[in-house]
């Protein structure tokens, strides 16, 4: 028999037991009637080890010659109830009545067993040779436990004047802790909780999915997502089966007005996984804050009105200009101002540039347009696309690092322009193809990167599960619509998450749309601990991990030169000489002259390059493969390259403070430099120049901010170290040891820029 199957019992028996009337008088009938368990619910769904293992103990149970008592225990929720008459139904006293008691409702006497009624029988005589089902027996009153021992090992009970009558049924208990003494009376049934059996899951949905379309009438029953499934896996489920028919229950009356073929993943709502300890919620603190960031006009002005209009003039700043730095305010603006900025802010507010990038505000111009024409782009698609997402991403991030350093792209002022237009020309195309952002959440090499550092933030943006899941129907806040209430009409989330199943900062741009279309105040901005989204049980992107190498990688190709300048002249020694002769130049000056990634035949600097790039990835295959013989149970080692993340982030930003300190002040200058060469008389303006306002950090004072900024990051990764991998004291500090050297080498690397 399928383990899916809508009647898939343990034993081939009937679910409901022949009518007890045909043992009892009509008035036992009455007295019994409100303590019958008449059926069974379900059988055992589920093909894992613990569920075949379950479906052995119960068929022993019902098989059992001697009827002798059975203990069931679990936690909450896991219907041990229906366990027992799965038992009951499946032995030999089947047509016979099973009854049910709540323990905790029991008085401290038994009165409501062992209390005889106007016929001179209690109810224990009434159950003749059916079972007694005494549920939770832990919460029973401790001077009712010895007469129920006794019940269930003499099988005997006596009455309030003494007599001893025998018990010729069977008990049942159940428990949801351990109750010292009657583990030993009996059998013992352990039913395994849910997180156990996460194998089940979806084996599991699928059934509660088919039982509540058939009561609902809907016909064919939607189908289950894989990617639900996979999702779902990640939840504890602390309520058990009892939860997980709930969450079915209320996502199928979500859906039940337009019934679609494949259930939507929002409708599944669970508890996030870590809960909001230690959060400071802002607009509790300051509800003013909430009205302003909400407004619409703020963020359309911001957008559409501002940096839409700039982009456009730094592009052509860029391609009309000068082309070097030293001349081009535009240059000064990307890479004085913007990366050392950027990375300044991922530790506040995350990812909250993708909100007012320019390239999808193009993107979202783009639809506008193609939309007032007739174009209609597809819906959002369903599933988890970072399989072939995420390493596409890191490859489109690998091949910018490489253009960066062959094309010399921080002096080049057409070449920057040129990426710019390529990734919103990306954008357009994303968003022409599809509803929404969805190259921001898959394909955006920048916004890959935003995702990544944003779980370090100390910011986050979330929905309150119980408001979502008691009070909406209309799911605004991800699919957008109407307003309602004091919610704005929106058109939803731009990339496709809802704000209650959002595990990390990755897929969130701050962007407040859904703070706008909910109209139950569930959408919240707090504050939290620094990486609080780096936790051991995390359960990120198959190929996110792959980004972080590759920005690692980045670091050794920004200083290729100082790290494998020597390789040309080592490989190639005879050709270096003849071109010397060649020259006709002294040998001392040609040895002076370094190697560079920006000038020269293209195959050995794209060859150095791509070995800079991949130096990170190679020594992280290295230590996997000597790891996982030294340390052959080790599970999940890429914890390691996100406990390294606030070391990388601090490398970059050190790296980059060089330039931010050094010329981020000269922005005015070099803005206005062509003035003085176009100048009649080149003396007076330049020495206009010289007064305009402007400031440039000793070069002290930014060595010792890049050594700030790598020991905070080596600090960062320390603790997430002990958090992510959990290490006994020796291993510890030889992890802290290397992190250490990891830190230092970070250090000489920046120095050398």
């Amino acid at each position: 028999m399928s383990p899916l199957s809508d009647d898939l019992q343990p034993l081939a028996t009937p679910a409901v037991p022949a009518s007890p009337a045909a043992e009892a008088s009509g008035q036992d009938l009455v007295r019994l009637a409100p303590y019958l368990l008449g059926r069974v619910r379900r059988g055992i769904v589920g093909s894992s080890r613990y569920a075949q293992g379950l479906r052995e103990s119960i068929r022993a149970a019902a098989a059992a010659p001697a009827r002798d008592p059975v203990l069931i225990s679990g936690e909450p929720g896991l219907e041990k109830d229906n366990i027992a008459a799965l038992i009951h139904y499946g032995s030999g006293a089947r047509k016979a009545p099973l009854l049910r008691l709540n323990g905790a409702l029991l008085r401290s006497d038994g009165a409501e067993l062992f209390s005889l009624g106007a016929d001179g029988r209690a109810l224990v005589d009434l159950v003749g040779a059916g079972g007694l089902l005494i549920d939770q027996v832990d919460r029973v009153d401790p001077a009712l436990l010895p007469l129920l021992q006794e019940l269930a090992v003499q099988r005997q009970w006596r009455t309030s004047s003494g007599e001893l009558r025998h018990f010729a049924g069977r008990l049942f208990f159940t428990a949801e802790t351990s109750l010292p003494g009657f583990e030993a009376i009996g059998r013992t049934v352990r039913v395994p909780p849910l997180r156990v059996r996460r194998q089940d899951l979806g084996e599991w949905l699928r059934y509660g999915v088919r039982q509540k379309a058939r009561s609902l009438g809907w016909s064919p029953p939607p189908q289950v997502d894989p990617a639900l499934v996979k999702r779902l896996q990640t939840y504890d489920f602390p309520g058990n089966l009892r939860e997980l028919s709930q969450l079915i229950d209320r996502a199928m009356r979500q859906c039940a007005g337009s019934r679609p073929a494949l259930l939507p993943e929002d409708v599944f709502w669970t508890e996030p996984r870590q809960q909001a300890r230690s959060r400071f919620e802002l607009w509790r603190w300051k509800p003013q804050l909430r009205r302003w960031m909400r407004s619409p006009r703020l963020w359309n002005t911001l957008l559409f009105g501002l940096v839409s209009w700039l982009f456009v003039a730094v592009n052509l700043w860029l391609w009309l200009g000068p082309q070097d730095r030293h001349h081009n305010g535009a240059l000064n603006l990307f890479w004085a101002w913007w990366w050392p900025l950027i990375l300044l802010t991922y530790p506040l507010v995350g990812r909250l540039w993708c909100s007012f990038c320019p390239f999808m505000v193009w993107g979202e111009i783009s639809q506008r347009a193609a939309r007032a024409l007739g174009w209609q782009p597809a819906r959002w698609p369903r599933g988890s696309s970072d399989g072939w997402g995420a390493p596409a991403l890191a490859a489109g991030f690998a091949a910018i690092l490489l253009w960066e350093a062959l094309g010399d792209l921080e002096n080049t002022a057409w070449q920057s322009s040129c990426l710019l237009l390529l990734i919103t020309a990306g954008a357009v195309i994303g968003s022409m193809r599809f509803e929404k952002r969805f190259w921001c959440r898959y394909l955006c090499p920048v916004g890959g990167m935003n995702g990544l550092f944003a779980k370090l933030a100390i910011s986050e943006l979330r929905a309150q599960i119980g408001t979502c899941s008691g009070s909406c129907s209309s799911f605004a806040c991800f699919k957008g619509g109407p307003a309602e209430g004091e919610g704005l009409a929106t058109a939803g989330c731009p990339v496709g998450t809802h704000p209650a199943h959002l595990a990390d900062n990755r897929n969130c741009v701050l962007c407040l749309t859904c703070a706008q279309a909910c109209p139950h105040r569930s959408v919240t901005l707090r504050l939290r601990p620094p990486a609080a989204d780096l936790q051991r049980g995390m359960d990120p992107p198959p190929g996110e991990a792959g980004l972080i190498l590759v920005l690692a990688g980045g670091l050794c190709l920004h200083h290729a030169e100082a790290l494998l300048g020597w390789l040309p002249a080592l490989l190639q020694p005879t050709a270096t000489a003849g071109a010397l002769l060649a020259s006709h130049l002294p040998a001392a000056d040609a040895s002076a002259a370094a190697f560079s990634l920006a000038a020269g035949p293209l195959l050995p600097r794209l060859a150095i390059s791509s070995l800079a790039l991949a130096l990170p990835a190679a020594l992280w295959l290295l230590l996997r493969t000597v790891g996982s013989r030294l340390l052959p149970g080790r599970r999940r080692p890429w914890l390691l390259l996100y406990a390294l993340l606030p070391l990388l982030w601090a490398a970059l930003l050190a790296d980059h403070l060089h330039l931010g300190m050094a010329e981020a002040g000269l922005l005015l200058p070099v803005t206005l430099a062509p003035l003085a060469t176009r100048a009649a008389n080149p003396g007076e303006p330049a020495a206009w120049l010289s007064h305009l306002p402007a400031w440039q950090a000793d070069p002290h004072v930014i060595g010792f901010c890049q050594s700030l900024v790598v020991a905070i990051g080596v600090a960062g990764s320390a603790v997430l170290l002990r958090r992510l991998l959990l290490p006994d004291r020796w291993a510890w500090l030889g992890q802290l040891a290397a992190l250490l050297g990891l830190g230092v080498t970070a250090r000489a690397l920046v120095g050398l820029g």
